[in-house]
């Protein structure tokens, strides 16, 4: 497949709400999105990186000039997503770079080919299970109006964000509010350390899915510490970027759950490949999330239908962070969003409404 040229466009969309983490606040998103252009078709790649280095080493102006001084000059004349995976490959890091140009290439792939993302990955459902991710609040009963209303809309499992001095009191309030049988997960963004095990031991009695990332994200012998502390499943987030990391952090013990995030780990390939190795050592993935637009949000639900994503992920309606989706809205249908059938991802930008938001766009001819 020969592509003729690369377009990076830059695009601001607001939030509905701010959402802070353990790392920082979300008012805004600064979203870079790629589409490759070929003779028989065009595809769309959404890189998740955000505004500054907090998440993750990466960020968008740093991934943009990645893109164009040295992802993009590296791939050949005639690509699919298998040489550009392989054409990255001797460049260190920048997964979030590399995942959004070999998604915008394998869109345009599947699109040319007639096939769906969800039949290209070997998805097994037609719909899948949506949870939540709430962020740091407040106050309590600012928490439980917000976990009210999800539950209202119909989300099938709570996610709490936490740090330390907001963790214990807010699982608590909401597993009393809500329940023993309202699905309820928590995430530190690895906001802890080894010496907080004590602390966190306290979870255990509010019957949690799992804690999420709860130390330092290049330290998995700490996690296996800890797993062995907690009756809490652990779960790895920032800590898997391959499936090389992967293996090693199932054969430490490190985790018994993997959160798949495909921009954290170089691409859609990569996301397959930990999924796999995961269900062959009987470990349950789930897909995260990086407050995709619909662009990336079409591509995450394929990957989620895929048969070892066993844990509803953050694969959430367009209107919980968006006013205004630049494709056609994810909606909510009994806690569940349909997998998108049409060839590619199965999504395309509203050109008026892309337009509206485009702040910057670049040309790179191949």
């Amino acid at each position: 497949m020969k592509i003729n040229g690369i377009e990076l466009r830059r695009i601001a969309m607001p939030l509905t709400a701010p959402f802070r983490t353990s790392f920082g606040t979300e008012t805004e998103r600064d979203v870079l999105l790629v589409r490759a252009v070929t003779p028989d078709a065009e595809g769309w790649g959404e890189c998740v990186a955000m505004s500054e280095p907090l998440y993750s080493p990466e960020y968008v102006d740093g991934a943009a000039e990645t893109l164009r001084r040295f992802l993009i000059p590296a791939l050949p004349t005639h690509v699919d997503a298998d040489t550009v995976s392989r054409a990255l490959h001797p460049f260190k890091g920048h997964r979030m770079a590399k995942a959004a140009l070999e998604t915008a290439v394998l869109d345009a792939q599947l699109r040319a080919g007639g096939q769906s993302m969800a039949s290209f990955l070997g998805a097994a459902r037609d719909r899948v299970p949506c949870g939540v991710s709430v962020g740091i609040m407040n106050s309590i009963p600012e928490l439980l109006d917000a976990v009210e209303g999800y539950l209202a809309e119909g989300y099938q499992r709570i996610k709490l964000k936490i740090e330390p001095g907001w963790d214990l009191a807010p699982v608590r309030a909401v597993r009393e509010r809500f329940g023993p049988d309202l699905l309820l997960q928590v995430d530190a963004n690895a906001a802890y350390t080894l010496g907080d095990g004590p602390h966190l031991a306290k979870l255990d009695v509010y019957d949690l899915l799992l804690i999420e990332q709860p130390l330092a994200n290049d330290d998995l012998v700490q996690h296996a510490q800890l797993a062995r502390r907690l009756a809490t499943p652990l779960c790895l987030d920032e800590s898997i970027d391959s499936a090389e990391h992967a293996a090693a952090a199932i054969t430490l013990g490190a985790c018994s759950i993997i959160n798949i995030k495909p921009g954290r780990v170089g691409g859609y390939l990569e996301a397959r490949r930990i999924h796999d190795l995961a269900r062959a050592h009987g470990v349950a993935v789930w897909c995260g999330g990086m407050l995709e637009t619909g662009i990336g949000r079409a591509a995450n639900v394929a990957l989620a239908a895929m048969p070892g994503f066993t844990l509803p992920g953050d694969t959430s309606a367009s209107r919980r962070y968006y006013t205004t989706d630049i494709t056609a809205p994810f909606e909510l249908r009994d806690g569940c969003l349909d997998v998108p059938t049409g060839p590619g991802i199965g999504v395309d930008p509203v050109p008026d409404i892309l337009d509206e938001v485009t702040t910057s766009t670049e040309w790179i001819t191949m």
